[in-house]
C-alpha cells in the first residue's frame, strides 16, 4: 500500500471492519493508515485469509481483532453495540446477509445515524448478478477488462495483481467512505455505499470505450485488439522483448518524448514516423515502424537499453521484477 503523508486525518474515526480475505481488510488497512482506528470483527474460526499467514498479516497485523459468532444472539448484539460506536462500517457478505442477521443499514443507522456502512460485493446488491459467488477473475472477466489483456496471439494472461478486488473494491470503497464521512460531518447523516466490484472495474473502460468510438468514426468499425493507440499497434506505445529475453516498456506517445528516443537510439530518421504525423496504427509506415522497432530492441540486452535510455527524458523504462524494484529501492519501501 501506498503510503499516507499525513497520518492523522482519520484521527478520532473509527472503523468496524466485518470483511474478510483482501478487498475489505485492505480498505480498512488504508483507513488505518489515514488515522482511523479499526476493529476487526471476526467469526470464531477466524478470516478465511489466516490460510495465507503472510497476506493476513499484511491486512490486519496491526487492527484490533475481536471475535463473535453471528450465528448467536450474543454475536449480533457485539455487532450492534460496536456499530453503535463506530463511524464506518465495512462489510464483504452477499447481498441479503446483513438484513437476515437483523443489521440492515436501516437498523444500524437507526443505532447510530451518523454511520456509514460499505458492502463490497461482487456483483452489487441488485441485479441478475447480485447472489452469483465470484473471484477477482470472474470479475475482470464480466467487466471486459480481463478480455482487455489479451495478447497478440489470442492469448489472456491470468494477472497477479488482484484488479477486481483491489480497484474495483478497495480503490471504490476508500473514495465511497471517504465522500460519505464528509457528508455526514457536514450534515449528521450516514450513508450507504455500495462498491460492486464488476461495475466499478467496467467504469475503468473508459480509455478503450473511446478508443473504440474513435476508431468506428474514422473506420466505420472498431479496430481489432492490439491495433489501436494503446493497446499496440503502435511502435511509440509498445512492450518489447530484449536480447536476454526480458522486456522493455516505450511509452514515448506524444512525439517530444518519441524524438527524443529516436535521438537517444541513433535513429534521427524515425523521429517523423509516429501517429500524430500521420503514421496511424494499421498503415503501412506504421506497421514497419513497429517491426523495426522490435527488431531493434531485441538485438541487445535489457542492461544496454537501460544505459541507452538512462538519462533520456522519453518515458521508457525497464520491465522489472518485485526483487529488482526491492533491491533498487525505486519506490522507497
Amino acid at each position: 500500500m501506498s503510503p499516507i503523508q499525513d497520518p492523522t486525518l482519520l484521527e478520532g474515526i473509527t472503523v468496524l471492519d466485518l470483511s474478510r480475505n483482501l478487498p475489505g481488510p485492505a480498505t480498512s488497512l488504508i483507513l488505518q493508515q489515514m488515522g482511523a482506528k479499526v476493529i476487526k470483527m471476526e467469526p470464531p474460526h477466524g478470516d478465511d485469509a489466516k490460510s495465507m499467514p503472510m497476506l493476513y498479516a499484511a491486512l490486519n497485523s496491526s487492527k484490533q481483532i475481536v471475535t463473535a459468532d453471528f450465528r448467536t444472539p450474543e454475536g449480533i448484539q457485539a455487532l450492534k453495540d460496536h456499530a453503535d460506536k463506530a463511524d464506518v462500517l465495512i462489510d464483504g457478505f452477499r447481498p441479503g446477509v446483513m438484513a437476515d442477521m437483523g443489521c440492515d443499514y436501516d437498523t444500524l443507522k437507526a443505532l447510530n445515524p451518523k454511520l456509514v456502512m460499505c458492502c463490497i460485493t461482487g456483483y452489487g446488491q441488485k441485479g441478475t448478478l447480485a447472489e452469483k459467488a465470484g473471484h477477482d477473475i470472474n470479475y475482470m472477466a464480466l467487466s471486459g477488462v480481463l478480455d482487455g489483456l489479451q495478447t497478440a496471439d489470442g492469448d489472456i494472461p491470468v494477472p497477479a495483481v488482484q484488479f477486481g478486488d483491489l480497484f474495483g473494491g478497495t480503490s471504490a470503497a476508500v473514495q465511497g467512505i471517504l465522500a460519505a464521512l464528509l457528508k455526514a460531518q457536514r450534515t449528521g447523516q450516514g450513508t450507504f455505499v455500495d462498491v460492486s466490484m464488476t461495475h466499478n472495474l467496467w467504469k475503468q473502460n473508459i480509455m478503450p470505450e473511446s478508443m473504440e468510438q474513435m476508431w468506428i468514426m474514422l473506420s466505420g468499425k472498431p479496430a481489432r485488439h492490439q491495433d489501436d493507440l494503446l493497446s499496440g499497434g503502435l511502435a511509440c506505445y509498445n512492450v518489447y522483448k530484449t536480447a536476454d529475453q526480458r522486456h522493455l516498456a516505450v511509452g514515448s506517445l506524444e512525439h517530444k518524448f518519441w524524438k527524443v528516443a529516436c535521438e537517444a537510439m541513433g535513429k534521427p530518421e524515425w523521429v517523423n514516423i509516429h501517429w500524430s504525423r500521420g503514421a496511424m496504427p494499421g498503415t503501412p509506415p506504421a506497421i514497419q515502424m513497429l517491426a523495426d522497432m522490435k527488431a531493434l530492441i531485441a538485438s541487445q540486452p535489457l542492461a544496454h537499453w537501460e544505459q541507452v535510455f538512462g538519462n533520456a527524458d522519453a518515458c521508457i523504462t525497464p520491465v522489472l521484477t518485485r526483487a529488482e524494484i526491492k533491491q533498487r529501492n525505486l519506490l522507497h519501501i
